[in-house]
């Protein structure tokens, strides 16, 4: 038998284990990576706490996935063994439901994510269907595409997703694992790109990524300042904070638009009058599809957009785990292969 290591979690709230299982072969239209990198993502606490809805257990978190196709199930056509590829959230849909029938793939009613459907990226190897592959370009490490398939996907679409072109003024709400992409994605697009974070720690970062302006929250009505500048025509919004989102939409300039990134299930609260006067609105941003994640990659690698990453050996994945969840991690713990 051959083998290969998982980081599973047997119960909710369970430390993770490293251990040895039988390494499967791919199935139809599966591919089996042999995983040279996987970012450990704050929804994984989600899977590991056991609040994720359709999560059960053991459970294989991971959705940041990047490494070499090493094995071809049947009918696999156009990806060969040896391929860079990477897989995010989008881990396959259903092609049979409304959203997926007009070729809106990451809203499919049945779609399948790594660590919640199947097994994911907190091990040696994975399987993957092929329509979660993306292309992972030579320019870009294994370690450094990672992050890129979530928090990258998310802040890179987000953006394309508000409709900002080159000269609108972009404001990213915190400086964080989606924020610091996202202040690198805006400034590269051609944006006048503002950081908002709190205290002045950040504000070196965050103009070394390219920020035209930074706003210390702490020190002062940060959508007081955006209207000083003129009003953003675009928020991300990558806090997990709802009080601070709903502070932020003041901010926006008329036909501004708030892009929610960050994940809470506290409500926003903004009054019919600010959305209706000179035209402003929220908008909801998931992730992406494979070629999203292509997308994300490519123009990364054309413009030099890199996540801040510290890297760990699976087996600290506990060590790793904690250090992200804490926030102490500066911006992205990355798995990878034994030291």
């Amino acid at each position: 038998m051959t083998s290969t290591r998982v980081a599973r979690v047997s119960s909710p709230k369970g430390p993770f284990e490293v251990i040895d299982r039988e390494l499967d072969d791919p199935g139809p239209n599966e591919v089996r990576v042999a995983i040279h990198a996987s970012g450990i993502c704050h929804t994984d606490s989600l899977i590991k706490e056991g609040t994720m809805p359709g999560g059960t257990f053991p459970t294989i978190p991971g959705h940041e996935v990047a490494g070499v196709i090493d094995a071809i199930g049947l009918g696999v056509v156009g990806w060969h063994a040896g391929q860079r590829v990477g897989v995010g959230w989008f881990g396959g849909s259903c092609k049979a439901c409304e959203a997926c029938r007009r070729g809106d793939f990451i809203n499919c009613s049945g779609l399948r994510a790594p660590g919640v459907d199947f097994d994911g990226g907190y091990a040696d190897h994975m399987l993957a269907h092929v329509d979660a592959l993306a292309l992972i370009p030579e320019a870009i490490s294994c370690a450094e595409a990672a992050p890129l398939l979530c928090a990258g996907v998310t802040t890179f679409g987000g953006l394309r997703a508000s409709g900002a072109r080159a000269g609108d003024r972009v404001a990213v709400h915190g400086v964080g694992g989606l924020g610091h992409l996202g202040v690198q994605f805006a400034a590269r697009m051609g944006c006048e790109t503002v950081a908002i974070a709190r205290g002045r720690q950040k504000e070196q970062l965050a103009r070394e990524l390219g920020a035209h302006h930074y706003i210390d929250s702490e020190a002062e009505d940060f959508a007081e300042a955006l209207l000083r500048l003129g009003g953003a025509d675009v928020i991300l919004s990558t806090v997990t904070d709802a009080r601070a989102m709903s502070a932020s939409f003041r901010g926006l300039a008329p036909r501004g638009r708030l892009m929610v990134l960050g994940l809470t299930s506290q409500a926003i609260t903004v009054s019919p009058g600010r959305l209706i006067v000179s035209n402003r609105s929220i908008i909801g941003y998931v992730s992406g599809t494979a070629m999203d994640s292509q997308d994300t990659l490519n123009f990364s690698a054309l413009t030099g957009v890199r996540p801040i990453i510290e890297t760990m050996p699976l087996e600290r994945i506990n060590e790793g785990y904690e250090r992200m969840m804490s926030g102490d991690a500066r911006f992205r713990v990355v798995l990878t292969p034994s030291e």
